[in-house]
């Protein structure tokens, strides 16, 4: 069986071409600008019916794709991006914060540690001592 040189391709079987992975992203004016430049599929400032349709496609084809996805966008009601998060596989979503904001640790994995040790991850504050 022939192969691709380094992508592992199988030549023999032309009906099934390796399926690249589109990144996308979802948010910013400023963020979009600097991520296009790079590759990025970019829909700055997107309404959450386009942004619903966009992830309800991918799920759809059964598209391979990293999506980042700012939090104004990600805190709205998108019912096919929360399927998407709650499914998992072959579409990976990332939050990202506003250029200009602190980050925020929204998810389970945060609130549950700072349960345990008592800091305040949520609101961007670690609890750690600043550097002297």
């Amino acid at each position: 069986m022939a192969r691709g040189a380094d992508v592992g391709i199988d030549m023999d079987n032309q009906d099934d071409p390796v399926q690249s992975t589109r990144m996308l992203f979802f948010g910013d004016d400023l963020l979009a600008d600097g991520l296009r430049l790079i590759g990025f599929e970019t829909y700055p400032s997107p309404d959450p019916q386009a942004v619903d349709r966009i992830f309800r496609d991918l799920r759809r084809g059964h598209e391979r794709a990293f999506v980042l996805v700012d939090d104004a966008v990600m805190g709205q009601n998108i019912p096919n991006l929360q399927q998407v998060r709650r499914e998992g596989g072959h579409i990976v979503v990332i939050a990202v914060p506003a250029l200009n904001a602190p980050p925020q640790l929204n998810s389970e994995v945060a609130r549950r540690l700072a349960a345990l040790f008592g800091a305040n991850l949520e609101s961007g504050q670690s609890g750690e001592r600043e550097p002297e």
